[in-house]
């Protein structure tokens, strides 16, 4: 694993194509240690992966070959390198089921009949996975647990009380939400739970591609109930369908799972409600982690999201369970009006105007005219301009991003950049200011203060109330 992630995947490309790869572009990362790459060669081209976790690689290659021999939708996988934690994938485009249904919204503000035949058409492949691949897969192969089973829940329950009701803050008697966990994990593995959990199966994971749905991320995969996965798809904050086509789907999958394995509807709804809610306590974990403890501004607005999709939820859900502390819990939640508006933006909005620069000619000047913002030296990581190779390049270019990507001082140097403007981006929003300037600057403006600048720029354009302007003082012309 002493090579850079380009290299590696070069090598592996080089022996199962017979030639070198013409280019190779990194792609957006996903918030796990995985690092995507597309790489092409005349008219084909790959997605390489690279990931230092072996056990993960080998429970997605195994997963990935059992459901394309179920003749399954995923991306068929060319080559591996275990021991160099590597491998080759189908390239399945750009394209998500989020990113088609935000488009919709964004044109007419609706959630058309031809975006509802999608999703029919997910929910029809989905008992597949479920049920025909899950028939005869070994489940020993699965990452990092066989089953989603009473451990796995308290993974998840825990990831909520921690990661969310402590830092929101919302009270709560710790002893009596844990005694309602303990009776909320034993009523959901009731359920049968002989059946393949995809685990993350949501819209951002639905590549469309070619005429139809294609699946992907699937790594997590473990034995489970059926009602998870359903559950993880309609529930989707983000993606915010409306209930009643929520309703409608439902009973679409009810049926079309009910073709493979007979279900009784009344009892298969109770858990569902159920599922609904717990995968849903996972997803404002994660919102209040990498919002609230991390300080990434964008995932506030997923919480006012998330307590609205849990509003929704109680209305609906009618446990069969005595979950009192829980429920306490939950409705101080969903009447907290500062949750409800989390993220929430003011005033005109607020212009971030971001630089990359050289020492040598001096700082930047603040077009705002506020004096306000940061200025973050990289020269404390290590300069790629310094390799030969990449001198006449620049941190746009996909072999100097390559290289810093997998640097780790670089990745810490921006984690803790993205942090500290996240801060002050939510500050701004709040209290209604417009302008915030940020400039990274190197010794010469061309490799570290380049990347940098691009991978906050990308980082921040994903949130939304927020203008982003970009510059690079030393790549323009004089």
């Amino acid at each position: 694993m002493n090579r850079d992630a380009p290299d590696r995947l070069a090598r592996l490309f080089r022996r199962t194509f017979g030639r070198a790869p013409s280019r190779i572009g990194a792609l957006g990362a996903d918030g796990s240690r995985r690092r995507y790459y597309r790489m092409a060669d005349g008219g084909r081209t790959v997605v390489g992966a690279t990931n230092a976790d072996r056990r993960e690689n080998a429970a997605f290659l195994s997963l990935s070959r059992h459901f394309r021999r179920h003749g399954l939708p995923v991306p068929e996988i060319y080559a591996e390198d275990l021991e160099q934690g590597v491998y080759l994938q189908q390239d399945l485009g750009d394209e998500t089921l989020y990113a088609r249904v935000a488009a919709k919204r964004a044109e007419d503000g609706a959630f058309p009949d031809q975006t509802v035949a999608m999703y029919r058409q997910v929910l029809d492949d989905l008992p597949r996975f479920q049920v025909t691949a899950a028939a005869d897969l070994d489940f020993s192969i699965c990452y990092p647990r066989s089953r989603f089973d009473a451990q796995s829940i308290r993974w998840d329950l825990n990831y909520f009380k921690y990661h969310f009701l402590k830092l929101v803050p919302i009270d709560f008697d710790e002893q009596a939400l844990e005694n309602d966990f303990e009776r909320f994990t034993a009523f959901l593995l009731e359920a049968d739970t002989r059946y393949f959990l995809y685990r993350d199966f949501q819209s951002r994971n639905i590549m469309l591609h070619e005429g139809r749905p294609h699946y992907i991320d699937y790594q997590g995969g473990r034995q489970g109930a059926l009602q998870y996965d359903v559950a993880s798809l309609l529930q989707d904050a983000r993606a915010e369908i409306p209930w009643e086509t929520r309703d409608e789907l439902l009973e679409h999958y009810v049926e079309a799972a009910g073709a493979y394995t007979p279900l009784l509807q009344d009892t298969f709804l109770a858990h569902y409600w159920g599922y609904a809610l717990v995968r849903l306590m996972q997803a404002l974990g994660a919102y209040g982690y990498r919002g609230l403890y991390e300080g990434k501004s964008h995932f506030l607005t997923s919480i006012s999201h998330g307590v609205c999709n849990l509003e929704g939820l109680l209305a609906r859900a009618g446990l069969p369970v005595d979950l009192p502390e829980l429920n306490r819990a939950w409705s101080r939640i969903v009447d907290d009006p500062g949750l409800r508006r989390m993220g929430e933006v003011s005033g005109e909005g607020l212009t971030v105007h971001l630089w990359s620069f050289s020492y040598h000619l001096g700082l930047p000047r603040d077009p705002s005219g506020n004096g306000g913002g940061f200025v973050f030296d990289c020269r404390i990581v290590k300069n790629p301009g310094r390799i030969p190779e990449y001198a006449d390049l620049t941190g746009k270019d996909a072999p100097v991003a390559a290289f810093l990507d997998e640097l780790e001082e670089a990745q810490s140097f921006l984690r803790d950049a993205k942090t500290m403007v996240g801060r002050a981006v939510e500050h701004h929003l709040r209290r209604g200011f417009t302008d915030l300037t940020v400039a990274f600057g190197c010794t010469g403006g061309q490799h570290r203060s380049v990347y940098f600048a691009e991978r906050l720029a990308a980082h921040l354009k994903e949130r939304p109330g927020l203008t982003v302007r970009l510059r690079h003082r030393e790549q323009e012309d004089s």
